[in-house]
This record gives C-alpha cells, sequence and structure tokens, in this order.
C-alpha cells in the first residue's frame, strides 16, 4: 500500500469515525481534541457538533487560520500537563467525546506517548463516554469497542467508559 492510500484510509476512518461518535455519544459532556494539527478534525467536530464545548489541546499551534477555536477553547503546551491541569479544574467524568491523533512516524514513540497518555485520557472520561484514538490504549476503566463501529481492525480505535 501506497503512503497515500494508507493517509487516505486513515483520514476516512477518522471521519467515518466522528460521524458515528456524534450519532452514539451522550447529549452533554464536553468534547477533547487531543492534537490540532491543521485543524481539519477540529473543524469537522465543530461543524458536526454545534453548540457543543469542545476543548483542543496543542504543543505547537499551527492551524489554518480558520480552523482555530475560540479564546479560551485552546489550551497550548505539553500535553501531559495540559490535560492534567484541565481534569483539575474541569474535573474527572465530563468528556463525552475525547479524540486523539498525536502519532509520529516512530512506532515506538507512539507506543511510548499512548502509555503516557492511557491515565491521562482515561481520568475526564464520562461514564459511557467514548475515546477515539489513532492508537490503542490500555485504559482499565474502558473498553475496547472499535469493532463494533465498522471501520477495519487496526485503523483506528474506539474506547467506552464503563459505569
Amino acid at each position: 500500500m501506497t503512503r497515500l492510500d494508507s493517509a487516505i484510509r486513515r483520514l476516512t476512518a477518522q471521519r467515518d469515525l466522528l460521524n458515528w461518535a456524534a450519532r452514539h455519544m451522550a447529549p452533554t459532556g464536553l468534547v477533547l481534541e487531543v492534537g490540532l494539527g491543521n485543524g481539519r478534525t477540529y473543524d469537522h467536530l465543530r461543524d458536526l457538533m454545534p453548540g457543543r464545548s469542545i476543548y483542543v489541546f496543542e504543543r505547537s499551534p499551527a492551524a489554518h487560520p480558520d480552523c482555530y477555536p475560540p479564546d479560551g477553547y485552546l489550551l497550548v503546551g505539553d500535553v501531559f500537563e495540559t490535560l492534567p491541569a484541565f481534569t483539575a479544574r474541569f474535573g474527572q467524568g465530563t468528556a463525552a467525546l475525547i479524540h486523539v491523533d498525536i502519532g509520529t512516524g516512530d512506532d515506538e514513540a507512539n507506543r511510548q506517548i499512548a502509555r503516557r497518555l492511557s491515565p491521562l485520557l482515561e481520568r475526564p472520561l464520562q461514564p459511557g463516554g467514548l475515546l477515539i484514538g489513532d492508537r490503542p490504549f490500555n485504559m482499565p476503566s474502558c473498553r475496547d469497542i472499535s469493532a463494533k463501529t465498522g471501520v477495519p481492525e487496526g485503523r483506528y480505535y474506539v474506547y467506552c467508559r464503563e459505569g
């Protein structure tokens, strides 16, 4: 498979899962976008979920000018610092949806990031809340429901918080 084909598959899975999540997520709760990148996913989320509070975490913002969240909704800095501070401010169990797409081209680095991020992502997720990610995460209070979404196995991952 070419890198172009792989990128198309990843972006298609991402879009399909965000659309799926919009239909299956709780009607209340925050939405967290971990990794703004160029803003495509954030733009899609705000179009899918008008009126929802969407908080975005980004180390070094460089998105398209039309794809920035409003003041107060972009948390700039290292996610290993900004996400715990956010959870301390808003409380555990306040997010209905978390989308994570912060991978690198280094598989080992990605595994380490996922391992470190897992507990930080688990805390803000509300019972019944969904986490959609570009890699597998280890969150004991969450069930992997990726197979229920129709997205090919291993392409993207979906977890639901138990309880």
